[in-house]
């Protein structure tokens, strides 16, 4: 079995294209095949919006790494790898910030699963230039093209969605960038979740903040906590960064891969965790946020979660905290409390 996912082992096949290249990995990238393109030609620079896979990274010598919302660089950069993001509007924006950077004559080469959507590039790869299927196999697709045409310029401040949600007699605004999670409108689960908190003080964590939601809301109920939120994605830090600045509250957001940045003196940890990471379903982040969160709190200590009904958390919970109380239940969702 290769360590590769499939859109790594398709690209692996067709090393000649790379050979000779300043290549610039984007998009859904998760394993060490850019150590391996390192080899074949001039340059491999990564580019990732995905804290957790920057972190796998850092320790590479032969590759840059650069993790962030934008891509600002200086680069010599004349071959994009993008790896096609689950988020068909992520894929647009990457594009239109690495044509913008990189200009006439870059090529590009798109690997995905075919089930990812991967076909949607022929159509909107088309005000850049020319780019065709050269190769297919383990389900996925190889595109090769080129830019020919001059790109736009790319301002981040554009790519924004901005939405409204009421709770409690509050009208938010909602700032939100492609493929963050809650991209316009309010998740029944965040809301169960909202519904069922007490009054909270002290220093409040957000975790896997998304578009900053859950966040702004506990700030506006709460105004004396001291907030914090944070996200493995670049896109959902700069969307909650955004989103607080819209609604005139202050909080701190920052990149987090589970509990590496955080601080460990938290009186509540408050989340609707993810449970997708790419096309499949991962619960191990979600799973080691509940298992060491009694690591991270202030004496007396609370966490608070929604989840889908038939996840299996409350023994997770019960063996960190020997104690889980289910607040609330739906037909879908469940809210879970622990006490330190």
């Amino acid at each position: 079995m290769s360590a590769y996912i499939a859109p790594s082992q398709i690209a692996q096949r067709q090393l000649a294209y790379f050979e000779g290249k300043h290549v610039l990995v984007a998009g859904e990238a998760e394993d060490l095949f850019p150590v391996e393109l390192a080899n074949h030609c001039h340059s491999v620079t990564v580019f990732t919006t995905n804290y957790g896979y920057y972190r796998q990274l850092e320790s590479q010598p032969n590759i840059k790494s650069v993790f962030g919302a934008e891509f600002d660089q200086d680069t010599q950069a004349d071959m994009v790898l993008l790896y096609w993001p689950k988020a068909k509007a992520e894929a647009e924006y990457l594009l239109a910030m690495l044509m913008s950077k990189l200009g006439e004559d870059t090529e590009i080469v798109v690997v995905g699963e075919n089930r990812s959507g991967i076909k949607s590039i022929e159509k909107m790869f088309k005000p850049y230039g020319p780019i065709t299927k050269y190769d297919s196999a383990r389900r996925c697709s190889f595109y090769w093209g080129q830019c020919t045409q001059a790109p736009q310029r790319f301002e981040l401040n554009q790519w924004f969605k901005s939405y409204q949600v009421s709770y409690k007699e509050t009208s938010l605004t909602i700032k939100s960038l492609p493929g963050v999670f809650s991209h316009g409108e309010f998740d029944i689960g965040s809301k169960l979740l909202l519904d069922t908190l007490p009054a909270l003080s002290g220093k409040v964590l957000d975790f896997g903040c998304g578009a900053g939601v859950i966040g702004s809301v506990m700030a506006i109920l709460n105004p004396k906590i001291e907030l914090e939120m944070c996200d493995i994605s670049a896109l959902a830090v700069e969307s909650s960064k955004a989103t607080l600045a819209a609604n005139g509250l202050s909080g701190k957001v920052f990149a987090s891969d589970v509990y590496s940045n955080t601080s460990n003196d938290y009186h509540f940890i408050i989340s609707n965790p993810p449970f997708h990471a790419g096309l499949d379903t991962s619960y191990s982040a979600t799973e080691t946020l509940l298992a060491k969160a009694p690591s991270y709190q202030a004496k007396s200590g609370q966490l608070f979660i929604v989840a889908n009904s038939f996840l299996k958390y409350p023994p997770i919970i019960e063996k960190a905290f020997g104690n889980c109380e289910t607040l609330n239940k739906t037909n879908k969702f469940a809210i879970y409390q622990a006490k330190k």
